[in-house]
């Protein structure tokens, strides 16, 4: 008798076993054409519900107080956290405004995420598309320079963005990719959305909130109190303080409340790359930019 894939999945599914099972029936679902199948229940048994309160936290611009201020913060309150390395501004020269590649190492070593921003901080513009792809890679192989993983997620710088850009960023290998809070609302004030899965593509997850100089902490508590309902929560960051950027520079202060608040308030907060136990970066929207459409469509009509 013709065995069905019934024959092979209905034990270990009571007694699951993932590793086992894969190991040990792998061959003979493979005869009985079943493999789409085995695929399709070790990636859904993988992914983890989202719960509330999951905020992703970002920073930008290889800025030094990162690792003198932020990454200690982070350490006590054993948070995760992406880095965006890029070598543009005074990377170079000025040590004292940026950090050296073997802080860098050390934050990976923390077990904190390395992210991609390019080489010289360049917009992702469709008149910059040619020279995408050298910048990217000038990072990556900086990256295997000092033994560090390649990069699998991205930042675009200045938080410029088009839907160009996707396929390139994809084939560079790149899972997840975090923009702004524009154009669903204006650069200025720091404000965003929440991040969507079924509806945001995954190389243009928004930022929930852009910190500012002038925020407080009810500016970071409605950005984070988005995470809720499905909605992720990514929180993007520059220096700690910022000198060289004084305009998305945040007080050491302000920065130690926002913590304390997310630690008190039992947030779970993670790397962007930690997003592939919630989110299968192969789900794409079929027009990238509909989610942004709707919100701006929304707000429009004082929703």
């Amino acid at each position: 008798m013709k065995k069905t894939a019934r024959d092979f999945v209905h034990w270990p599914y009571r007694r699951w076993d993932r590793v086992n099972f894969f190991a040990h029936y792998t061959t003979r679902l493979v005869a009985t054409g079943c493999v789409f199948l085995l695929a399709l229940s070790l990636r859904s048994a993988e992914r983890k519900p989202i719960p509330d309160k999951l905020v992703v936290l970002t920073f930008d611009d290889s800025v030094a107080s990162q690792f003198t201020i932020v990454r200690p913060l982070l350490k006590q309150y054993q948070f995760s956290a992406t880095f965006f390395i890029t070598e543009g501004f005074g990377f170079a020269t000025n040590k004292q405004d940026y950090m050296t590649w073997e802080q860098i190492q050390r934050l990976h070593r923390d077990g904190f995420e390395i992210g991609n921003h390019t080489r010289d901080h360049l917009s992702v513009t469709k008149e910059n598309l040619p020279r995408l792809e050298e910048q990217v890679e000038t990072i990556n192989a900086r990256c295997r320079k000092h033994g560090l993983p390649r990069p699998t997620s991205f930042a675009y710088p200045g938080n410029a963005i088009t839907p160009e850009a996707l396929p390139l960023l994809r084939r560079l290998g790149f899972q997840f990719a975090r923009r702004g809070g524009e154009p669903e609302f204006p650069y200025a004030e720091g404000r965003g959305s929440a991040y969507e899965p079924e509806r945001d593509h995954p190389l243009l997850i928004p930022s929930a909130g852009d910190a500012r100089p002038k925020w407080t902490l009810d500016d970071f508590k409605r950005a984070v109190l988005l995470a809720k309902n499905g909605r992720i929560a990514v929180i993007q960051f520059h220096g700690v303080p910022d000198r060289d950027h004084p305009w998305v520079h945040t007080p050491p202060e302000l920065f130690r409340e926002y913590m304390k608040f997310l630690h008190d308030e039992h947030f779970h907060v993670i790397a962007l790359r930690d997003l592939a136990h919630y989110v299968d970066p192969k789900n794409l929207p079929m027009d990238p930019l509909a989610i942004v459409q709707a919100r701006k469509a929304s707000q429009a009509e004082g929703k």
